[in-house]
């Protein structure tokens, strides 16, 4: 299976995308041979290999959260040069809407 210059335009113009002449056919080459290598791994997947997402197990490797002492929100905001309902005041930087 090849992938035409025709196929390659719509996929730019769905990615709004403006390809030129030489571009159309760069890229149709290049994604003809993305898809055949693609094939090739598929072919060599046996029934007896369960699709996998990374080649080794992994489990969940975040730590527990633990309550640790902490800042106050008083102490936080000690060096703050200005301070509002316990957060950090700054200056306005986006419009109100």
């Amino acid at each position: 299976m090849s992938i035409t210059r025709e196929e390659v335009a719509h996929l730019g113009r769905l990615a709004r995308m403006e390809l030129s002449a030489d571009e159309l056919d760069h890229f149709a080459g290049q994604l003809d041979d993305i898809i055949g290598a693609v094939a090739r791994v598929s072919e060599v997947a046996g029934e007896d290999v369960p699709p996998t997402s990374h080649p080794l197990p992994l489990t969940n490797v975040m730590r527990a959260d633990t309550v640790r002492p902490s800042l106050t929100p008083q102490q936080a905001l000690s060096g703050a040069p200005a301070q509002e309902q316990q957060r950090f005041k700054v200056p306005q930087i986006l419009g109100e809407d």
